[in-house]
């Protein structure tokens, strides 16, 4: 039988060539292609590789032996997974791959995330992990639609546990590969982030003008991993425009939160000089882990426990100044046409006047701040609404449409 789709298999063949083996086996006992990749250093597999541990050292433009010679590990993988990763893309481009599946542990779960960032979206990228979901991973080196899978029972050789994963792995991935619909690109792409409609309105209006003027619109959740994807698509340059309000993620990531999309998070997009239209939803709050203890330092605070994953704490007024000023910081790398809209009225439901989280003085001195902080080469919109008044999405779609008619924007596709 002629296999349909075939997976890239990445993994250290003189340590787990039997896991290796078997994920083989069950990818192409169900149908599928397997093209294999050996990323070891020190050993060799039992059979020989697709792509051998030289080819891969020769692409990341090394050579084994300098990765000996280094004598040091991490150097060594760093080699091995630049190599990897442009490997994975040469062969993805050719048509020879249709979705990659990378097996390890901490070393190869270091290398599995450049592979994975190095193919585009759309394409299935499996990472069968023993610290898969671990909170070692940095979210800037997440793909957009990375997927993983805890490795149970997987650190050495083969068992009736770890077997449970590798084959439901092998299921995940060429499953993926038969049934993925790759994104189409037959409208300019629009990218939005926010959070729900109990909280932020916006996009309920913009989306579907947007869409009436042939736009594709994609809405990212702004709660980390969200944030993280929409940062990584930007980077790719896959947006004609960016609608980038709800910002709180520099908030999480300044204040020390595990919930962070990152350090580069609203700066990819200027700096592929997309145009970008920036505003400051929830800029008053810093989202912490729900089932964590508030840190000490917060405590005492005006809070929201908006479900037990996530808890909400407001800033004090020295804080909204800070953020003001790193928000600027920000602005200021964007190459590209730049506008920020500061509705002044507040920038959540929460701190409309009467609601729990309202603070007058606050919101004040972050205005008079965010007004300082924006740069020359950033156009400034200052707004007397609040940002979930109609005004406010009103104002926006008159920028879209001025910059579509001078070609800022490409037309949308009728």
């Amino acid at each position: 039988m002629t296999a349909d789709k075939t997976i890239l298999i990445v993994g250290t063949y003189d340590t787990k060539d039997d896991e290796l083996t078997y994920l083989a086996e069950r990818i192409k006992a169900q149908g599928g292609g397997v093209m294999t990749m050996d990323v070891s250093v020190l050993g060799d597999p039992s059979q020989p590789c697709d792509i051998s541990k030289h080819q891969v050292a020769e692409a990341g433009g090394s050579t084994i032996q300098a990765a000996i010679d280094s004598g040091d590990e991490n150097v060594a993988m760093q080699i091995m997974a630049e190599g990897a990763a442009t490997e994975a893309l040469r062969l993805y481009r050719e048509g020879a791959i249709h979705g990659v599946i990378v097996l390890g542990g901490t070393m190869g779960t270091d290398l599995a995330l450049d592979v994975c960032a190095a193919l585009p979206l759309g394409v299935p990228k499996y990472v069968v992990s023993t610290v898969s979901f671990s909170a070692m991973l940095p979210p800037e080196r997440l793909a957009a639609d990375i997927q993983m899978i805890l490795w149970a029972g997987g650190l050495y050789g083969l068992n009736s546990v770890c077997k449970s994963s590798l084959s439901q792995a092998a299921g995940a991935v060429l499953g993926a590969a038969r049934a993925v619909e790759p994104p189409k690109r037959d409208r300019p792409l629009i990218g939005m982030t926010s959070f729900g409609k109990t909280i932020l309105h916006y996009m309920v209006k913009l989306k579907p003008e947007l869409e009436k003027r042939g736009y594709e619109v994609a809405v990212f959740h702004a709660t980390g991993m969200g944030g993280r994807a929409f940062e990584s698509l930007a980077a790719e340059g896959a947006f004609a425009c960016v609608m980038d309000f709800a910002t709180q993620e520099v908030v999480n990531h300044h204040m020390g939160s595990g919930i962070s999309a990152g350090a580069d998070r609203v700066t990819n997009a200027g700096k592929q000089g997309i145009p970008q239209i920036v505003s400051s939803a929830c800029y008053d709050l810093v989202d912490l882990i729900g089932w964590q203890p508030i840190p000490e330092r917060l405590q005492g605070r005006p809070t929201h426990a908006h479900n037990r994953l996530l808890t909400s704490v407001i800033l004090d007024t020295d804080e909204r100044r800070e953020i003001a000023g790193v928000l600027g910081g920000k602005l200021a790398e964007a190459k590209g046409p730049s506008i920020f809209v500061l509705p002044k009225g507040g920038g959540n439901e929460w701190d409309r006047p009467g609601a729990p989280l309202h603070d007058a003085e606050g919101l004040a001195a972050f205005n008079d701040a965010m007004q300082q902080a924006v740069p020359d080469t950033t156009d400034l919109r200052v707004m007397e609404c609040h940002i979930n008044d109609d005004a406010f999405s009103e104002t926006v779609l008159e920028i879209f449409d001025e910059w579509v008619a001078q070609g800022v924007v490409p037309k949308g596709v009728a």
